[in-house]
């Protein structure tokens, strides 16, 4: 590995702190706009996992072989599923970031700090209640809950016992609002303003209240003052990447920072970055909340995907499942970014099956190129950072919806013209939380919509390219500092339980070294 010193130096980045020797924080305030943005997103995601972190490594890899300033801007492991069901996400093959335990085990501090700030805020809540509540906070609606970042079942419902009680429960630090905060953050002053508007409770006569009102958010900008700085590290070619932030990709936004990627931007000719799961809960995110609020348009989109993947979607046929693939082609024409399909290929792949879906990638207007970046490194991703740059273009789009919009036309415009619903149900609790959201004018921010990762529609078990499906408003939250109003479609577990074999029955130390995070 090249020491944090040569990484900085090979981005041009001036101000940094090292932590160790292969890590550093950055300080430099990303200025102008030098390079070409390129995000990745996937189909729809299946149990097999379809490698979008891989693929953007191995395409940084590729595009730094070919002589281009390139780096990326990714998101930090969360420490719930690298103990739990997924393991490390540093990548894969030759395709990772190192140094990888570091990188998936506690990093440079990020989420300890955002889960020490946004329990604090929780805590102070409590006490106000407690101290006498001045505030008047209506105890059946606080709208602010505790995090963790381990994967916790007993926490998903949890009794508050204090002067009062009442039912609460914990998220996974990568689902908190406070996680959201930091990655859409653009400054110190930026991330203030944001703490001040989180919005805690409401009144007894259905008031607002925010974390302002309990004059903490000094405090908390304290605890976060380090997170707010990206981290640099590298890739196993020893290619600088900025990994930073990790929001929960269903709940809130699932890209890294604003910051980082703006840092990306400013240092490099290609900064890649990836929004996750699908394009559904990826891409459509992406534009409707990162690049509404930052200006931080896309230049052009890699849609990853594999055969597995295809034929999971179509029951084991791959010309059913295709309509996968299509699906997704269709949501990000709207944004009018030239798309490439980047296959990542399997040695089980027939060649006859690649011509396929190369053939139908054309005829849907993409561009197509194989990688097999997880067996070659940079060198297996060659085509594919040639495919790219052929396809980038000057481009523009239109917004879905204006953010003054009522709520429901949102919701109406991206779940009909997007994800292809016929009719929107709503729950009275979803009515209820519009009303009062309108009341208190806090209604004009974009939408996240939150639902199953693996269909378009509401209901997993809906694969493929479904189309004319009711879904169903369940819930609606406000994320009112980080920006946006989450609509739930479903049952989300914002705090997943562990599986039968978890992985950390496969970690271990060896002579100082961490084995078997993957």
């Amino acid at each position: 590995m090249l020491k944090a010193s040569e990484l900085a130096s090979k981005l041009n980045i001036k101000e940094y702190e090292m932590y160790g020797e292969y890590k550093a924080k950055v300080r430099d305030i990303p200025l102008e706009k030098k390079g070409n943005l390129i995000l990745v997103t996937a189909t729809s995601p299946t149990p097999y996992g379809e490698g979008k972190t891989t693929m953007s490594i191995g395409l940084l890899d590729a595009l730094c072989t070919l002589g281009y300033e390139a780096t990326a801007s990714l998101r930090e492991p969360s420490l719930g599923p690298v103990f739990g069901m997924k393991g490390g996400a540093t990548g894969g093959g030759l395709s990772s970031l190192v140094p990888e335990a570091d990188i998936n085990l506690h990093f440079t501090g990020d989420f300890a700090a955002i889960e020490v700030a946004n329990n604090l805020l929780c805590a102070a809540i409590d006490n106000h209640i407690y101290q006498g509540n001045a505030l008047q906070m209506d105890e059946l609606r606080i709208e602010y809950s505790r995090c963790l970042d381990i994967n916790d079942r007993a926490l998903k419902k949890i009794t508050i016992l204090s002067s009062y009680e009442r039912e609460e429960h914990f998220s996974i630090t990568a689902a908190s609002e406070m996680m959201a905060i930091l990655c859409l953050s653009t400054s110190v002053e930026d991330l203030k303003n944001r703490l001040d508007r989180i919005l805690i409770a409401y009144s007894k006569d259905n008031k607002p209240i925010f974390a302002k009102d309990l004059n903490i958010t000094d405090s908390l900008l304290a605890i976060l003052k380090e997170a707010i700085k990206p981290n640099l590290v590298q890739t196993l070619e020893e290619n600088p990447v900025l990994i930073h932030g990790g929001p929960f990709a269903n709940i809130a936004h699932g890209t890294s920072s604003v910051l980082a990627t703006s840092l990306g931007l400013e240092k490099a000719d290609y900064c890649i970055t990836e929004a996750g799961f699908g394009s559904d809960l990826g891409a459509i995110k992406y534009y409707d909340i990162v690049a509404r609020s930052s200006n931080l348009k896309p230049d052009a989109v890699v849609l990853v995907t594999t055969i597995k993947a295809l034929k999971y979607n179509g029951e084991r046929n791959l010309e059913k499942g295709i309509q996968n693939l299509k699906a997704h082609l269709d949501i990000l024409s709207h944004f009018e970014v030239p798309v490439t399909v980047c296959l990542n290929k399997f040695d089980s792949d027939k060649e006859e099956e690649i011509a396929f879906i190369k053939e139908f990638s054309l005829q849907n207007k993409a561009h197509f190129s194989v990688s097999t970046s997880y067996k070659e490194g940079g060198k297996g991703a060659i085509s594919l950072a040639k495919e790219v740059l052929s396809s980038l273009k000057e481009t523009t789009y239109q917004e879905l919806y204006s953010v003054s919009d009522a709520l429901e036309t949102k919701i109406d415009k991206l779940g009909k013209e997007l994800l292809h619903a016929k009719n929107i149900k709503y729950t009275k609790k979803a009515l209820e939380k519009i009303a009062s959201l309108k009341e208190n004018n806090l209604d004009k921010l974009p939408i996240c919509i939150a639902k199953t990762q693996y269909s378009l529609s509401d209901d997993k078990e809906k694969l493929g390219y479904p189309i004319d499906f009711d879904i169903t408003v369940k819930d609606i939250k406000l994320y009112n500092g980080a920006g946006f109003i989450t609509i739930y479609l479903g049952n989300i577990i914002t705090m997943p339980g562990l599986p039968k074999k978890p992985n950390y029955e496969n970690i271990f130390l060896e002579d100082d070294n961490i084995v078997g995070i993957h």
